[in-house]
């Protein structure tokens, strides 16, 4: 039992660590859905998770939560925990295109730019394939 109390300890370290030591220029946001086990019933959740690129290329998990759903105030939340602990210089957010995390993302990460990730461009059809660059028309096909 010690064991895991030790391991739940370490991830609330990780996820409440100080993210202030270097700028991240570059922030990937990305969600999937999980079922997992909530007052005796198994249940799908959002789970999120943020990932930062610093100018040198150095990738580092930020942080992760689990929520009911990927709505904008839950992507609002997340995304101010992460500014509260430190996170800094974001200059380009990329994910996929849900109104509610764009909308979170303009809110919280004042001045930083978005970009359509890749992987979504792949799924999206309402986006003409003639306007996508060589390596996303070979994704979107």
């Amino acid at each position: 039992m010690s064991r895991i109390c030790a391991d739940v300890d370490e991830v609330a370290a990780f996820r409440d660590r100080s993210l202030a030591e270097q700028a991240l220029p570059y922030v990937f946001l990305d969600a999937t859905y999980c079922k997992t086990r909530v007052n005796r019933r198994v249940v799908s959740q959002a789970v999120v998770i943020a990932t930062g690129v610093a100018a040198d290329g150095h990738r580092e998990v930020l942080g992760f939560a689990v929520g009911d759903s990927e709505d904008g105030a839950f992507w609002t939340a997340f995304l101010r925990s992460l500014k509260a602990r430190g996170l800094t210089g974001t200059q380009l957010v990329i994910s996929d295109a849900h109104t509610g995390l764009k909308a979170a993302i303009a809110a919280v990460l004042l001045g930083a730019g978005w970009q359509c990730s890749s992987a979504d461009i792949t799924t999206r059809r309402d986006i003409p394939v003639g306007h996508l660059r060589r390596r996303e028309r070979t994704l979107a096909a």
